[in-house]
């Protein structure tokens, strides 16, 4: 009898956990491939998440621990986001022309998790090449080329995978999840470091890194693309004009990008030196920031579910204004007022609220504001302006920090996200979902 009641309690505690993975039960409507697809998108969030919190986190301070500089450290963002934009709109032509996009956004993250593994193999064998920081910042800079080569066929899937009006609920549960690996990662590699120290703390990482984004590609290449046969319907065309012609035609996409280049410009000015004034300044190991990670995570976790029920309910644009005027706080807190561990655990919280809030709205809003059908297009094209502006954020930042220092770069960043903010409550609003391609001229 009890080993019944253990079975019988390891089978409700096996579908309840299926459930969560869908983000509830309200997908229990759906068929069962679909079902299916969300649970494998959902392991390979997991996984994604542990492997990208482990470069995000560190890779900065990797870099400075063999002896790069601050200005190499903006270039590196400036420069990688510059050659991403590049690539996005051939990529984007090649899933529409292909229609493999799935296969598309695996070769990207293949490539990305090479790149990664090479980082940190290649000091073992180069350690005292005069060029070996030049050598990390631009396989920093390939990464995320690779990332951005499958960033269209991934989001046109994803928007296919997930119901519309599920999608709060199901990127809650997902983002969940992530967090919380990221909040594991975080804590044992910040450790992990400390303890080994550097650089082969960092390089053991990234090894790690690169084997649990492996695991996320498996579980990506289970996925089953609804889309089963690519057939061209004439009525659409993958080049440069045909293109612009077709954004051109949703004035309601323009004004969101428009929002997106001020938004993310204003972020950039600040954000690649965050981990620098952690190092340089305040003279945090990388267990202390990795502990300040797992604070924002943690925050951001806390927040997630409730967000997505809320953003089903009151609509994406609601919700972003709130915590978009809220975010620029966050800049001002660390240029003018952190100095010590405590205030920046308690920044680091505030922060993670703030932006598990807005990223889970925005990123609806950014599905909603894409047509169906060509999904894949007008997202590397809305994410061609976002990098353009992080590379023009991160150019102006350098610029600044020899000349007014982390506080005036920190303000400057604050008013920017101000002004953003501003300008989407006036000119974005919430689209219904767009499914017919509009007709383009060659």
């Amino acid at each position: 009898m009890k080993f019944d009641q253990l079975q019988n309690q390891w089978s409700r505690i096996r579908q309840n956990f299926t459930h969560f993975t869908w983000g509830g039960t309200w997908a229990l409507s759906l068929s069962v491939e679909n079902r299916k697809n969300l649970t494998f998108f959902f392991y390979d969030g997991l996984f994604a998440a542990a492997s990208d919190k482990i470069v995000l986190t560190y890779l900065t301070i990797y870099i400075l621990s063999l002896g790069a500089t601050r200005q190499q450290i903006g270039l590196l963002s400036s420069l990688s986001n510059f050659a991403a934009a590049l690539m996005l709109l051939p990529a984007a032509m090649l899933v529409e022309r292909t229609g493999k996009r799935q296969q598309i956004t695996i070769a990207g993250a293949s490539a990305s998790r090479l790149v990664v593994l090479m980082m940190a193999v290649i000091p073992f064998f180069l350690k005292d090449f005069s060029g070996l920081i030049w050598l990390l910042l631009g396989l920093g800079l390939l990464r995320e080329v690779f990332n951005n080569i499958g960033y269209p066929g991934w989001i046109a899937l994803t928007g296919d995978i997930v119901p519309i009006e599920g999608r709060g609920r199901y990127f809650g549960a997902r983002n969940f999840i992530m967090g919380l690996a990221g909040i594991i990662t975080a804590l044992l590699i910040g450790e992990a470091i400390t303890q080994i120290g550097g650089p082969l703390g960092y390089q053991i990482s990234f090894i790690l890194a690169a084997i649990l984004g492996g695991f996320s590609i498996y579980f990506f290449s289970r996925l089953k693309d609804p889309q089963k046969d690519h057939q061209s319907d004439g009525q659409t065309s993958s080049n440069l004009k045909a293109i612009l012609s077709s954004i051109k035609g949703h004035p309601h996409f323009i004004a969101f990008i428009l929002f997106a280049a001020v938004w993310n410009f204003s972020i950039n000015i600040f954000a690649p030196f965050f981990n620098v004034f952690m190092v340089d300044t305040l003279r945090f190991t990388a267990a202390m920031i990795g502990v300040t990670a797992v604070a924002n995570t943690t925050a951001n976790l806390v927040i997630q579910r409730r967000i997505g029920n809320l953003a089903d309910r009151w609509g994406n644009r609601n919700v972003s204004i709130v915590f978009m005027l809220l975010i620029p706080l966050l800049p001002l807190a660390w240029g003018l007022w952190i100095r010590q561990y405590w205030q920046a655990i308690l920044f680091e919280v505030l922060s993670g609220l703030f932006w598990g809030a807005y990223n889970l709205a925005s990123f609806n809003t950014l599905l909603l504001q894409t047509p169906e059908k060509l999904r894949a297009r007008f997202s590397a094209f809305h994410q061609i302006i976002v990098t353009l502006s992080l590379a023009g954020g991160a150019a102006l930042g350098s610029f600044l920090i020899t000349l007014i220092d982390f506080k005036g770069v920190a303000l400057v960043s604050a008013i920017g996200r101000w002004i953003a903010g501003i300008l989407f409550l006036l000119i974005v609003h919430d689209q219904l979902p767009s499914k017919e391609p509009q007709p383009s001229a060659d």
